[in-house]
């Protein structure tokens, strides 16, 4: 098995739910160092490479993150696919950076870090957040999976809403509302304020997406209770405290709303710097770049507004297999996108250091 493969076999093997990543970060860690890089586990777990002084001028930062979502995909290879849990969300886009980044040849004053950060599944993304106020890097890959000749611009926003129902116990036969009831008269409501905002809005991207995901109710004899889970996907031009404020009123008074996850959706444009170095070295490889954007969320969402930095997300795998029985990732693919990450870093790095110098010169004549 070559070195690509087998840092990647060990990656997606290294089982790593969110909360328990350790044992894949030391992996990470181990192949790291056999590519050269310094590295670090830092207090919340992130495995962290990097390449370059401490006290470069520019500074690149390279994001994936190494925990996955519960399901046990036994790890094998067959026919050049390589099956198993994370393999493309996103230790394929990671293995990728890691081992490509390694690979670019850099300008002096350049540093280069690569990170496999913890608890991006669940709703907190303490990885992310808990760098977030530490670096202000000068442009940042996050790694997601893309396709190898796709560029992500772009995600959206999120909300998830728990809503709970509690009343006096009710005959069915009775006039009054059960607790089930109270909830599906606030879904329906929600659901017509967002068919409302979506009406004319033709791009997914541009929408509220609505779902419930899981209901449950009980009754103890005096009281019925009835919860149910809801997440919403929010456009650029909706935040999640706005749209917490439009369907929280919606409920009656037996209605309790509590909100979790709150990101804002975030894009970029087609002319961003690391978009544009993506883009070149896609077609240096023989692509055609194919600019996205996701309708899921990111930890490109909670870096994004903070860094403001040129920032695109790539990546091998088809994002349709994520969290999937199925999650497989082609090596072939991997192995492009390999190539697609030296090419993309190094005139990334070529053209933040230029735009650096200009910068000094600019100062000095002022």
């Amino acid at each position: 098995m070559n070195i690509e493969s087998q840092v990647l076999f060990d990656l997606v093997s290294a089982k790593s739910l969110s909360g328990d990543e350790q044992h894949a970060a030391e992996v990470f860690v181990r192949h790291a160092e056999v590519l050269g890089y310094e590295t670090e586990i830092d207090q919340v777990g992130n495995a962290i490479a990097h390449r370059g002084p401490e006290d470069a001028d520019t500074h690149i930062v390279l994001l994936g993150h190494i925990d996955t979502v519960p399901g046990d995909i036994p790890v094998r290879i067959d026919d050049g696919i390589l099956h198993g849990r994370g393999s493309v969300d996103a230790k394929g886009p990671l293995a990728a950076m890691l081992i490509g980044a390694s690979r670019s040849e850099i300008p002096d004053g350049v540093r280069i870090t690569v990170v496999g950060a913890v608890g991006e599944e669940a709703s907190g993304s303490i990885g992310a957040r808990h760098l977030v106020d530490q670096w202000r890097p000068d442009a940042c890959i996050i790694g997601e999976p893309s396709g190898w000749d796709g560029v992500t611009l772009g995600y959206k926003g999120r909300l998830l809403a728990t809503a709970t129902a509690t009343c006096p116990n009710t005959h069915s036969a009775g006039k009054d509302s059960s607790a089930s009831d109270e909830l599906i008269a606030w879904w329906a409501s929600v659901l017509e304020r967002v068919e409302k905002f979506n009406l004319g809005s033709g791009r997914v991207f541009d929408q509220i997406q609505a779902t419930i995901d899981s209901m449950s109710s009980s009754s103890d004899g005096l009281h019925q209770r009835s919860t149910v889970n809801t997440g919403f996907r929010l456009p650029t031009m909706m935040g999640p405290q706005e749209f917490a404020e439009m369907i929280e009123p919606l409920a009656s008074e037996r209605v309790v709303i509590r909100f979790d996850g709150a990101e804002r959706a975030h894009a970029t444009g087609r002319n961003d710097p690391v978009v544009r170095a993506l883009s070149v070295a896609i077609r240096k490889q023989g692509g055609c770049p194919r600019p996205k954007l996701k309708t899921g969320t990111a930890d490109f969402n909670v870096v994004a507004p903070i860094w403001k930095c040129p920032i695109a997300a790539y990546g091998p795998g088809d994002s349709a297999l994520d969290h999937t029985p199925n999650e497989h990732i082609d090596l072939e693919e991997y192995q492009r996108s390999i190539r697609v990450i030296t090419g993309g870093v190094e005139s990334l790095a070529e053209e933040l250091v230029i735009q650096a110098g200009y910068s000094l010169q600019q100062k000095s004549l002022a």
